[in-house]
This record gives structure tokens, sequence and C-alpha cells, in this order.
């Protein structure tokens, strides 16, 4: 019997301030995408189990694209595993908009096809049921 929890899908959008900019080119360090990834595990705990939980460890971990400042992430977490207090997550990170400064300062575009900056797979821990 498969558990109902598993599938359960969250998506956070958060836009990439200037003042993240951490590098050249105005690229933001991958840290900031497993900031992101912990948001979202939590509001998955939550969702799942009514708890915050606690994240415990990351299996894999790809960075695949960059992220700027001036993107707009798009943060998806989905179930993949249910233990009896352990989760398993696979974790997606896509830049839906990407600032435009050769167009000028403050323009922006949709990006027609997200590009996938990250991945993982993650574990969380959540207190026992009572």
């Amino acid at each position: 019997m498969t558990d109902s929890r598993v599938g359960l899908t969250v998506t956070h959008r958060r836009y990439v301030p200037y003042s993240h900019a951490h590098y050249a080119g105005n690229l933001v360090d991958g840290a900031y995408a497993l900031g992101l990834f912990g948001d979202v595990a939590t509001e998955v705990c939550i969702r799942t189990d009514g708890d915050e939980g606690l994240f415990a460890s990351y299996s894999d971990v790809q960075f695949t694209a960059p992220m700027k400042a001036g993107d707009v992430l798009e943060v998806t977490a989905t179930v993949t595993r249910v233990g009896t207090r352990s989760r398993t997550i696979d974790f997606v990170a896509r830049v839906v908009c990407r600032g435009r400064p050769d167009r000028g300062e403050s323009a922006a575009e949709v990006l027609a096809e997200p590009i996938v900056a990250v991945t993982a797979t993650g574990t969380v821990v959540v207190p026992a049921a009572s």
C-alpha cells in the first residue's frame, strides 16, 4: 500500500535581490538554493506531519546552471518516500524570470522555458506520531 503523502508537491517562488549577488556577473552562490530547499521542505513537513520537521541530510546536489540577482526562482519539493519518521524529498530550483540589464537597469523577462539551476535529494525527519 502506498502512503498518500508520497507525491505531495509544494512550490515556492522567490525573487533574488541584487543584495544577494556574491560573485562577478551578479551570480548568487549555490547555498542560496539550499536555503530555499529548506524553506519548501518545512512546508512539506507541516503539510504531511503537522510539524516543521528537521532537515537531516542531502544525498545528492547538482548545480546545473547559474542563478543570478534579478532572477525569479521556482523551487519545488516532491515527497518520494515516507518512513516511520523520515521523508525523502526531491528538490528542483528553476529560473522562471531573469533580469535583462542589457535592455535597461530594471528590465526583465519571463523565460519561455524555465532553466533548471539546482536539483537535490534530501531527507527530513519529524517527531514520532503520538
